[in-house]
């Protein structure tokens, strides 16, 4: 867990958003970038006590008033020791919360959700840098940018949710994730490895009524429902076809079955932007 050069730039958009004010750290946050290179990036002057944390230098940066981390266990220092397993039991708030590598190291996700959003003070941020793909056997979970439209949803009592895609091979670039609506599905293919970076504001007490869009797009007129359930009854044939036919364009013609879904202009899932205009203050 820790900064790298993704984690940074999304550092310097959310500041410019909103200050960071209070913040907590979900993990004792590492710097993953070389330091003449960090203090080169954001104009600063060498402080040895502040290396290799973010409490000092670069939270100081980005205006942050106090920075304390919650950890499992205490081999880093951490302020506070608690296992994001279990519901939370520190009751003060903080008007940033940063996970940048953290929860899909935890078993019961939903709980660890629910602590970050716990420890986060009504009008504060949320900040997310998470495996999204191709990171198979780094921790336990890998997360759907969905997720985090779904479980950040106006309402749970979220507002401003944003998810990028990061490539972990191009620095210059994030795709932002649109919203998924009308049934469809944001899907995202990559032959490297992918970050979601997430902000998002909670405006509201905590929440967790979360379900696939998709799904619930069927599900709030049975209708659409009805009629498949009929139709696989009916012509179970057709769908085996359709099955076994979308199979072999994957195998035979790779380029044309993932085109929409990889990571790039043509999905129209997403919006490529430069990183620079997004960081711009």
């Amino acid at each position: 867990m820790g900064i790298d050069i993704h984690g940074l730039h999304f550092l310097k958009f959310a500041s410019t958003r909103q200050p960071f004010g209070r913040v907590a750290t979900i993990g004792r946050q590492g710097i993953h970038i070389p330091k003449p290179t960090l203090l080169k990036l954001i104009g600063a002057e060498d402080e040895e006590q502040s290396w290799p944390y973010c409490e000092s230098t670069l939270m100081k940066h980005f205006g942050a008033s106090l920075v304390h981390s919650f950890d499992n266990s205490g081999y880093e220092g951490a302020t506070f020791i608690h296992d994001f397993n279990k519901p939370i039991t520190y009751y003060e708030t903080y008007d940033t919360v940063i996970d940048f590598g953290s929860l899909e190291h935890i078993y019961n996700v939903s709980q660890a959700f629910a602590n970050v959003s716990a420890l986060c003070a009504v009008g504060g941020q949320i900040l997310h840098a998470l495996p999204a793909n191709n990171q198979c056997g780094h921790g336990f979970w890998q997360f759907s940018p969905e997720l985090f439209y779904s479980l950040y949803s106006e309402a749970n009592g979220y507002k401003e949710t944003r998810v990028f895609i990061a490539n972990t091979v191009d620095e210059t670039h994030w795709y932002e994730v649109k919203p998924p609506a009308n049934g469809g599905r944001a899907e995202v293919m990559s032959p490297t490895p992918l970050v979601d970076l997430v902000r998002t504001r909670k405006v509201g007490p905590l929440r967790q009524d979360v379900q696939q869009s998709d799904y619930a797009h069927m599900w709030k007129d049975g209708a659409v429902e009805d009629w498949l359930k009929d139709t696989v009854r009916q012509w179970p044939f057709l769908f085996h076809i359709a099955f076994h036919a979308r199979q072999i364009c994957r195998q035979l013609l790779p380029s044309i079955a993932y085109r929409g879904s990889r990571l790039s202009r043509s999905n129209r899932s997403l919006v490529r932007h430069a990183v620079k205009s997004l960081v711009a203050p």
